[in-house]
């Protein structure tokens, strides 16, 4: 593939990256010959992230197994949000990936509240600084469900790349991911498939890679056929045609009456609920087949779906005019509570 630069960070990066989500799904013996296929197809960016269980120690792994390290770019991130905390992931996650560096290391999904704690006395960022004044770390990005949040990481000279969700169904960012290329600030793409909604993957990453303000893409990716299938739609880089423009208005229509945007214009919720993330994490467990991490990631809400009291605030104030209450039962449903 045609390398492209990563914004400010100068890096020379593939359109299409690996993400590091469902490595989890296989054998650790079995990601060194996944990690080659990937390789193999001209693929050089790798996300992963401390919240992802073994997917770190898998890649690590995987990286030493082939001698592949320095033909990657590799990407992490933490929610850690203290100095002490964040320097502790860095270290980690170094020898989870058995390197002496880490191209990108990331603030992980941080809230509005929880980036002024990044930012404060004692923060987060002052650890990443060190750590990028080191050489653990060569470069600063951000990841974000929130648009207040991606406008706010805009705002920041230390952010040199953004991950935010974006596809056929969630547009919201577009405004955003267009200031993104006038900052020079490098756009990731997390969850071009909508967590595994959109089932046509070549039209999805076709749809994503025709925004000419995308930097890389990551689909989540486990076996060599998926990567055949990524990279195939990134080798196309013809228009959209009329065909696949009246597909893309049809999973919209289909979508647009159950799908979570995650604009969280549903806040506050009367008990608590964190909408969006209750809808985010049954995302996992009903389409990534990542049961078991989908049930710890929603354990760490303080309030569950099963807590709704059939208020129907949400509601009104959601734009595209979801059936929240229903979602919120289904959601309660699959998790048991």
């Amino acid at each position: 593939m045609k390398k492209i630069v990563l914004g400010k960070t100068g890096l020379s990066v593939s359109p299409v990256g690996f993400g590091g989500i469902p490595i989890q799904r296989i054998k650790k013996e079995e990601s060194p010959a996944l990690l080659r296929s990937v390789y193999d197809a001209g693929i050089n960016y790798i996300d992963s992230a401390r919240a992802y269980t073994v997917s770190e120690e898998y890649i690590g792994y995987a990286l030493m197994a082939e001698g592949l390290r320095d033909e990657f770019v590799l990407a992490s991130k933490s929610m850690a949000r203290t100095r002490e905390d964040m320097a502790r992931d860095i270290e980690i996650s170094l020898k989870n990936f058995k390197t002496d560096y880490i191209d990108i290391y990331q603030i992980h999904n941080p809230s509005v509240e929880q980036l002024d704690a990044v930012l404060a006395p004692g923060g987060a960022l002052e650890a990443l600084f060190e750590a990028k004044a080191s050489g653990k770390i060569r470069h600063i990005g951000l990841t974000a469900h929130s648009a207040e949040v991606f406008r706010r990481a805009l705002e920041l000279d230390f952010v040199e790349t953004v991950m935010f969700p974006y596809n056929i169904v969630e547009t919201q960012g577009e405004e955003l991911i267009a200031l993104c290329k006038e900052k020079n600030v490098g756009f990731i793409v997390m969850k071009p498939m909508a967590g595994g909604a959109i089932e046509n993957g070549t039209l999805a990453m076709r749809f994503v890679l025709a925004n000419p303000a995308v930097s890389v893409v990551i689909p989540g990716m486990y076996c060599a056929e998926e990567v055949a299938e990524n990279t195939a739609a990134a080798d196309n880089r013809e228009p959209l045609t009329d065909t696949e423009q009246k597909e893309i208005a049809d999973i919209r229509e289909e979508l647009g009456e159950n799908f979570c945007r995650r604009c969280n214009y549903c806040a506050p919720c009367t008990v608590g609920i964190s909408i969006p993330n209750v809808f985010l994490f049954e995302g996992y467990l009903k389409r990534y087949n990542l049961a078991g991490w989908a049930h710890e990631r929603y354990a760490t809400l303080k309030v569950k779906a099963g807590a709704c009291i059939d208020c129907g605030a949400c509601e009104p104030r959601c734009p595209y005019h979801l059936p929240i209450r229903q979602m919120l039962k289904r959601a309660a449903e699959g998790f048991g509570e």
